[in-house]
């Protein structure tokens, strides 16, 4: 018999009642003596791992016959917390008095004590700390005489950590500090660490940066061996490698990107025969300098993907060749991988082809810059070449937006945030990014790119990391139904519902009073994208087969699939042995990718949320008008209308009645008064608080004669 965690498991649930001791349970199973060495580790590795509970006596038994489950915990700052399960049923409830020294993110063993019933969570005990999670963070340094304590910057690390005097590095009261744990918390004893950097005082705007920078263990700095392969790489070409691509320095090809880019990975062009368009998407070849396997290549699919935010950028690869050397930048030659697509009037793909190239981009076009010439319809100097060029790439993205939502694609209107900063990285302002035309050009080319490729790697049955999006629960997408239909909106029956009526449904409200509600809620309750070995393909874009192919400098799933084009080039197809070999790969970097993809948005939206706190923090006491955007069991959040900023006016500052929470309605209500504050209200409001160290924002409600009922 083969020995593993699987066969144990089976043989434990077929063959046992009641936890047993190693020697007992080696019998009882009938181990041969042979494996028994095998085995006793095996044990040891599953109940370190939370698979078996080791019991006093050095008992071992399954979790789930002793209400065990396994899970990580998340904290609250009140002390409290929430066991999420690994097996994904309801979370677990543990109070103060029974959370046994675990930290916020630790994995831990949990008993469950109690079951739910109603609304009511199940409660639960921890048992085992099965993984510290946390060896470091970053607080704000308290003194107590010679020592003191670091008060976490997150708040759901609810213990504050002891400093001895000679810990504290010099670290003075109100410092910015970053803590390493020596000690972990026990049921009677804090947490003891040690100060290892001093990152400033907190009111300054760049610390508080670092601080985020430390919190996510996100660093700058890229390893040496990363550092002394990038110094051996150049832009020059060799004769050698141009006879391997094909020579496109001719053509008028030309980048459009935002004002301040400067990593252009992307370039298109466009040629028009009779009735046949002939588009070109052409990607830096990013996979020719970063070979697989190398410290460069290692370092990449860590990080995963560059994080973007108001004044800098955390590079996926170092700057030499996001920059500069893999750049497709205005006059100047570059390796390139070039996708040619012929199309028809009505913006169907005939064909494609995929080849590598090299391309000398003639322009570099900015967003609002081609937007002018789209608008005004004429051109001065060198750049009038391009405009008939640019007028026919509009009309084919228009048609090729048309025809995409016409097959099933979703469009949410969701701004995105437009931070501003002065010289000293002060926040100036915060508007609403502009999404224009020439925005929507660059967006559906590169979406028939991405399109094009996957369809290509699937007919040569190459298994490549897919971007996907499953169709909603079933449960989600019947609330959503519920809420839609109080605005007087109908869908068909749920297993009917496709992208199509959803997309439907939002071109109808646009410009209505419920269009922001609409639009939050339907998000809300459609699943996330991620990367995947599989191909169940996108729901919201109404994709059948969808991959990322144009973003390889800042993106690794893009990377990974310029070498699997590589590796099957022309009509060369993949063997059984190949894909056997290359599915574990793909499905290992589609999961990484997917972690990293979450880490850089949390990152991305808390140094937002800093920001915005500290842009509002002078204006207390400001009156602001505003919409509902979330409304949760402790309050609404309201996104103000002066400022694309969102505030929190918290359930204890509604003095007027007693209100509760609606789940299913996304509504407050009051029990006497019935007044209703729900999604997609317009309110108007007063800012009482900000913290910026929290990123919090409070309002409190100010009364109008308007009432709900």
């Amino acid at each position: 018999m083969e020995l593993t965690e699987q066969s144990i498991l089976k043989l434990l649930h077929e063959k046992t009642s009641r936890p047993l001791k190693s020697s007992e349970l080696m019998s009882t199973l009938a181990i041969p003596e042979t494996q028994r060495r095998q085995f006793r580790h095996l044990v040891k590795d599953m109940a370190a791992e939370g698979t078996l509970v080791k019991l006093r006596g050095g008992r071992y038994g399954l979790p789930d016959e002793m209400n065990l489950v396994s899970g990580t915990l998340q904290g609250h700052p009140d002390g409290y917390g929430f066991v999420v399960r690994d097996d994904k049923e309801a979370d677990v409830y543990v109070n103060r008095q029974k959370m046994r020294g675990a930290m916020h993110k630790d994995l831990v063993l949990v008993r469950v004590e109690s079951h739910s019933h109603g609304f009511t969570r199940p409660e639960g005990r921890i048992i085992r700390i099965l993984e510290r999670k946390t060896q470091s963070l970053v607080g704000t340094f308290d003194s107590l005489g010679r020592d003191g304590w670091v008060v976490p910057m997150e708040s759901k690390y609810f213990q504050d950590i002891f400093i001895s005097g000679k810990e504290k590095k010099g670290a003075k009261a109100g410092q910015v500090v970053v803590v390493d744990i020596v000690e972990f918390p026990t049921r009677n004893h804090p947490p003891l660490g040690r100060v290892t950097q001093i990152l400033g005082h907190s009111d300054d705007p760049q610390v508080e940066l670092s601080s985020i920078f430390h919190k996510h263990q996100v660093r700058h700095e890229f390893p040496p061996a990363v550092t002394h392969q990038v110094q051996g790489i150049t832009s020059a070409i060799s004769d050698e490698e141009r006879t391997r691509r094909r020579d496109l320095t001719q053509e008028l090809i030309f980048t459009i990107d935002g004002e301040r880019a400067k990593d252009f990975d992307d370039a298109v062009s466009l040629v028009k025969t009779g009735r046949t368009y002939r588009l070109g998407v052409h990607i830096a070849d990013v996979s020719h300098y970063v070979t697989e396997g190398s410290a460069l290549d290692r370092e990449a699919l860590e990080r995963g993907t560059s994080i973007y935010f108001a004044d800098g950028v955390i590079p996926m690869l170092p700057f030499q060749l996001s920059n500069d050397i893999c750049s497709l930048k205005p006059g100047v030659e570059r390796l390139t991988l070039s996708l040619s697509m012929e199309l028809t009037e009505s913006g169907e793909v005939k064909n494609c082809e995929v080849f590598p190239s090299i391309i000398r981009s003639q322009f570099r076009f900015t967003y609002n810059q081609v937007a002018t010439l789209l608008a005004n319809g004429n051109a001065r100097g060198k750049i009038k070449s391009a405009l008939p060029t640019l007028q026919l790439m509009h009309k084919l993205s228009q048609t090729l937006r048309k025809r995409r939502f016409q097959e099933g694609s979703v469009d949410f209107n969701i701004p995105e945030p437009e931070i501003l900063l002065d010289a000293e990285g002060r926040v100036t302002a915060i508007g609403k990014s502009e999404h224009n035309e020439a925005h929507e050009l660059i967006e559906e080319f590169m979406l028939t790119a991405n399109r094009v490729v996957a369809r290509h790697l699937h007919e040569k049955n190459v298994p490549a990391i897919h971007r996907i999006h499953e169709r909603p629960d079933e449960d989600k997408l019947h609330r959503f139904q519920e809420f839609a239909q109080d605005f007087g909106h109908k869908l068909p029956a749920i297993r009917q519902v496709k992208s199509t009526h959803l997309h439907r449904l939002l071109q109808k409200v646009q410009g209505r009073p419920e269009e922001r509600a609409i639009n939050t809620v339907l998000l809300r309750s459609l699943k996330k994208a991620i990367y995947s070995e599989k191909d169940p393909g996108h729901f919201c874009l109404g994709f059948d087969h969808y991959t990322h192919f144009t973003s390889p400098i800042r993106r690794y799933p893009d990377l990974v699939t310029h070498r699997l084009i590589k590796m099957f080039p022309a009509k060369r197809k993949c063997s059984l042995k190949e894909k056997k070999r290359l599915l574990p790969q793909s499905a290992e970097y589609a999961e990484q990718s997917s972690h990293a993809e979450i880490k850089a948005q949390a990152m991305e939206r808390e140094i937002n949320d800093l920001r915005r706190a500290q842009f509002m923090a002078d204006k207390v006491g400001t009156l602001y008008t505003g919409i509902i955007s979330g409304v949760t069991a402790f309050g609404f959040f309201v996104e103000l209308n002066e400022v694309f900023v969102e505030g929190l006016v918290h359930v204890s500052s509604l003095s007027d009645d007693y209100y509760v929470f609606y789940e299913h309605e996304h509504m407050l209500k009051g029990q006497h008064k019935h007044l209703k504050y729900r999604i997609g209200d317009a309110v108007k409001v007063r800012l009482t608080r900000v913290d910026i160290a929290k990123r919090q924002i409070d309002l409190t409600l100010v009364p109008t004669r308007k009432t709900r009922s």
